[in-house]
């Protein structure tokens, strides 16, 4: 998918900082569904004068049963690893 983000900015008079690269990577088949959880739970964060305290668990788990998903407890120990992960890159504090 192209990102035609700076050219669409740039129509209307708007100039866009330069995007980083990204880079491509590799998920295993047996990591998909956590990721694909992971992605429709992106909106259920929980957060705090403190900064983001974690997903909302209550919200994880009718995810999780919406998308029927069979296995659920390996699920969400796999939503947890990468909730841990992005708890603490976004309450990141810049020196």
């Amino acid at each position: 998918m192209q990102d035609d983000s700076q050219a669409d900015a740039a129509v209307m008079g708007v100039a866009l900082p330069e995007a980083p690269p990204t880079a491509d990577f590799e998920v295993w088949e047996e990591n998909w569904q956590a990721i694909e959880m992971f992605v429709r739970c992106q909106t259920q964060w929980r957060t705090a004068m403190s900064g983001v305290l974690g997903l909302d668990y209550g919200a994880v788990a009718w995810i999780l049963r919406l998308y029927e998903v069979e296995d659920q407890r390996t699920v969400l120990e796999d939503l947890q690893i990468m909730e841990a992960a992005a708890v603490a890159k976004l309450n990141e504090r810049s020196a």
